[in-house]
């Protein structure tokens, strides 16, 4: 099967999955139908096409004619299907899909954490994939997204979950229709250590996402800020300490070792880490979480699968993950209306310091 052959669904197109979806179509797949249950988005992209508005890019915005649908407007059995939607949902969503799934349909998640283990256990491992996505996109509405990112920072990362790679080809073959809409080549790219590509997302994720709810500010301006700077370090340091104790080998994030650039415990080591963290964000500088949108709007985020998988996991090896706890903690007072969202929110974490040695 090729790409063009493919029946490919993309669940959940919300920002991310609304960007993923017309670039497919804009790369050249005709086979590709966003799904959302968001009527008002399905019936804007019906009405005017999907609308990228390339916020890096001075506002330009990219129009695509889509093949948009409701849930209940599916029809027939796809062969690709890219989930896209609040991981907490996961086993509620992938059984009502069973029924638009034949024996061999490939699951490949792209949700943050480490969701493929949610995944298999309704589908099995031998079909489910994962992709660690690196773009950022805001949610607009009525068939409008904002894509946060430069189009050349845009990547993505696809493997296999315990499994023997053997659709992997298709899936880098179908995402590569993204860089041929964006002239951006090295958008995808297949991997045998999905764990680790899994892990060095969920290093940032955890740092610049988790940071992005307690203050409010995009990732260019946490890496930019001196508190949350450090504060940043730290989280990276945890997710990285947890990473090398559970056997996970981290992949890099293009082209750079995370853990070598920015893990470093020396003195010296620290300091090129915080003077080089600005320059490592430059490319996604405008991105704010998604997590901050939902909470924002007065939703329940998924800081239990970015901060709260690192300290689950921490847990299972014996690595104390503090710094990724008091996130937890502070987004949920935040959730709760025990907290809003400030910079000041930093000052919370002085208990957090202190236990650790650290300064801000």
């Amino acid at each position: 099967m090729t790409a063009r052959e493919a029946k490919i669904a993309i669940y959940g197109a919300g920002a991310m999955g609304t960007i993923l979806g017309a670039l497919l179509t804009k790369g050249g797949l005709q086979n590709v139908d966003l799904i959302t249950r968001n009527k008002a988005h399905v019936e804007g992209m019906k009405a005017q096409g999907a609308t990228i508005v390339c916020e890096a890019h001075g506002g330009k915005e990219i129009v695509v004619k889509v093949n948009a649908i409701l849930p209940d407007e599916m029809q027939g059995k796809y062969d690709v299907i890219f989930l896209m939607t609040k991981q907490r949902y996961n086993a509620e969503i992938l059984t009502d899909l069973l029924d638009f799934m034949h024996e061999d349909t490939v699951v490949c998640t792209t949700q943050n954490g480490l969701p493929e283990v949610s995944v298999a256990e309704i589908i099995g491992t031998e079909r489910t994939y994962g992709a660690a996505t690196s773009y950022g996109a805001t949610f607009i509405g009525g068939g409008k997204v904002a894509l946060t990112s430069k189009i050349e920072a845009m990547s993505m990362e696809v493997g296999g979950y315990q499994n023997d790679n053997a659709f992997t080809p298709l899936l880098t073959e179908i995402l590569s229709y993204v860089g041929k809409a964006t002239d951006n080549e090295n958008f995808v790219k297949g991997t045998d250590n999905l764990i680790g590509a899994r892990w060095a997302k969920l290093a940032i994720n955890a740092a610049f996402s988790g940071l992005s709810v307690v203050t409010g500010m995009t990732f260019g301006e946490v890496a930019k800020k001196h508190k949350t700077r450090k504060l940043a370090l730290c989280i990276l340091r945890e997710c990285i300490d947890v990473a090398k104790a559970s056997g996970v080998q981290l992949a890099k994030m293009q082209g750079h070792d995370l853990e070598k650039m920015l893990g470093g415990k020396t003195g010296v080591k620290r300091f090129i880490a915080y003077m080089v963290l600005p320059f490592a964000m430059k490319k996604h500088k405008k991105l704010v979480s998604g997590m901050l949108k939902d909470v924002q709007n007065g939703r329940k985020c998924e800081i239990d699968f970015v901060c709260g998988a690192v300290v689950k996991a921490g847990k299972a090896v014996g690595v104390e993950t503090p710094f990724n706890a008091e996130v937890v903690q502070l987004v949920h007072a935040i959730e709760n209306g025990l907290c809003e969202i400030t910079y000041k929110n930093t000052d919370l974490f002085w208990r957090v310091l202190d236990y650790a040695g650290e300064t801000l």
